[in-house]
């Protein structure tokens, strides 16, 4: 079969396509996919370029790719609640058992898959698990987001941003987020009820006592972020480790996000899809033999929405 494998750390260049790969045979608890398309995110990149090679070390050789959309085409053992031919979405990434998403086949757990919205198509599915677990569990879970709150979101243009501004505006608070201008149209129509260029406005000089800051940028915009928010509040930080002295400083309760890919996480979110609560944005498709393109067009191009693979 048809899939990206990488042989070492480093950028997208390290990124190779190849045709021979042997199909995955689906374990104990796993299913087997025919793979329609992959959603790709920042957190790949991170891996890719040995991060977490500490706390989670690759194996090389291995087909990298994790969020995906497909059709199942042979259950394992002990698989009872899904069946061949079932259309699902999840993630196949290697550090949670899975084979690779980014091939023409992939096994993945049982539990870190589901069946895709019906609202949705492969492409846009696999636009989904990561950054909209993302954004629902962060505004939902961690920050108990309610009406008439106030939230500032940066990146909102983002694959993460774009999903949380909808479900902060289902949620009825009052949004604030940071892109550039170009964006600006894009996020409204979303439902930012304010937007600051970050090109050419300082946010933490214009926004006061915010409820809620989701950082997914990281950086001196974490440590600018705490002193939006009103005593209390709450910072949830995506790429960049909480800052001890700040939080203590202003008062802040200070969350780490850590997104958990499930198949009740995975259901709940295609309900939000399905009720309208939710819009999939896709910026670019890219077909598999262009990977590195497509790794490169996310880490530099500053997508609106989410960057797909589409492989069938």
């Amino acid at each position: 079969m048809k899939a990206v494998q990488v042989n070492a750390y480093g950028g997208p260049e390290v990124l190779e396509f190849k045709e021979n790969i042997s199909t995955p045979v689906p374990q104990k608890g796993q299913v087997l996919v025919e793979v329609h398309a992959v959603g790709l995110n920042p957190f790949d990149l991170k891996v890719l370029s040995g991060a977490y090679q500490k706390m989670i070390p690759l194996q090389f050789p291995m087909t990298f790719g994790g969020d995906l959309a497909g059709i199942i085409t042979e259950l394992g053992e002990g698989v009872s609640d899904l069946k061949v031919g079932d259309q699902v979405f999840g993630s196949a990434i290697t550090l949670k058992g899975g084979s690779g998403a980014l091939a023409e086949f992939a096994t993945a757990k049982a539990e870190t898959i589901a069946p895709m919205p019906h609202l949705a198509d492969f492409s846009q599915a696999a636009a989904l698990p990561v950054a909209g677990l993302t954004a629902v569990e962060a505004l939902a879970d961690q920050a108990n987001l309610q009406k008439d709150q106030k939230i500032l979101i940066h990146g909102g243009a983002g694959g993460v941003g774009h999903f949380a501004i909808q479900y902060a505006k289902h949620l009825g608070a009052y949004v604030a987020t940071t892109v550039r201008g170009r964006d600006a149209d894009f996020v409204k129509g979303l439902g930012a009820d304010e937007i600051i260029d970050y090109k050419t406005q300082a946010f933490a000089e214009i926004l006061k006592d915010f409820d809620v800051v989701l950082d997914t940028i990281g950086g001196s915009v974490s440590d600018k972020s705490y002193q939006v928010l009103k005593k209390g509040g709450t910072l949830i930080l995506l790429v960049s480790q909480v800052n001890e002295e700040l939080a203590k400083t202003f008062g802040i309760k200070t969350i780490r996000q850590q997104t958990k890919t499930d198949s009740p996480q995975l259901k709940r979110l295609a309900e939000l899809v399905d009720t309208g609560v939710i819009k999939i944005h896709i910026d670019r498709m890219f077909p598999l033999e262009q990977m590195k393109n497509a790794y490169t067009h996310l880490q530099s191009g500053h997508p609106q929405g989410k960057v797909i693979v589409k492989i069938k």
